[in-house]
């Protein structure tokens, strides 16, 4: 090294750098390829680092690193509906499905992974940790409706919904991301729309949160634009009334 060579500065990492540093990792890996094609040598490469570091930190090897790796996607996915409670909810939903769908669009293959598990790397807490993104997802959007202890109409219509948001992004990337993100975000939100509309007629809880919402929605809203679509169809079926 000659006098004016510049001096690399080098500095150790943490526990929880070091720890955070591998999962960013395994998850860039697990974002493309499937968690059984993934080997701890992958992992040790991509962050930089030899593979007996990884199992000092993940001793499970790559088991608890998958578990690991998974737990940190599902906050990130259960923050995506995290929304503030301000405006329609329509607005606010859509917004959240924005965050989740950016979020499936850069996970791809991971995002599949992460629904559909695997016989290499499914376990009873691997299940736990997807279940509680679903179970999440499901409370923000009833806080959205002003709703603490739902029904069991109520709870059931809101987590079939979350179903299908899940089985929708899993369709969309099967499709080659079509159509649109945008599009895709829409029909989510009418479909929202639509499932508590069928349930409110058959239960008094359901209607009176469909009311409450009804009267913060705006005419350039989804609601009025899905209104404006539907009647005319539903229009042809007045003369079984």
């Amino acid at each position: 090294m000659t006098p004016d060579s510049p001096t690399r500065t080098y500095r150790r990492l943490s526990i929880e750098e070091r720890r955070s540093q591998l999962l960013i990792a395994a998850l860039e890996l697990f974002a493309h390829r499937r968690p059984e094609d993934i080997s701890l040598d992958d992992v040790a490469e991509r962050a930089g680092v030899s593979r007996p570091l990884v199992y000092r930190y993940f001793p499970g090897g790559k088991q608890q690193l998958y578990e690991a790796a998974l737990g940190s996607a599902a906050e990130e996915l259960q923050q995506c509906f995290d929304e503030a409670p301000e405006g329609p909810p329509t607005r606010r939903l859509a917004r959240a499905l924005d965050r989740y769908l950016a979020f499936v669009d850069e996970h791809d293959t991971g995002f599949s992974a992460l629904l559909q598990g695997g016989s290499v790397v499914e376990t009873s807490r691997t299940t736990a940790i997807v279940d509680g993104v679903r179970r999440a997802a499901a409370e923000h959007v009833l806080r959205h409706l002003d709703i603490t202890t739902p029904g069991l109409r109520l709870r059931t219509t809101v987590r079939l919904w979350i179903t299908t948001v899940e089985a929708a992004s899993l369709i969309w990337l099967d499709e080659g991301k079509q159509p649109d993100a945008a599009e895709l975000r829409d029909w989510l939100v009418e479909q929202f729309v639509a499932a508590l509309v069928a349930t409110a007629a058959r239960d008094t809880e359901t209607a009176t949160a469909v009311r409450t919402a009804l009267a913060l929605e705006t005419a350039d809203g989804p609601v009025a634009s899905l209104a404006r679509r539907v009647l005319p169809v539903v229009g042809d079926a007045a003369h079984l009334l």
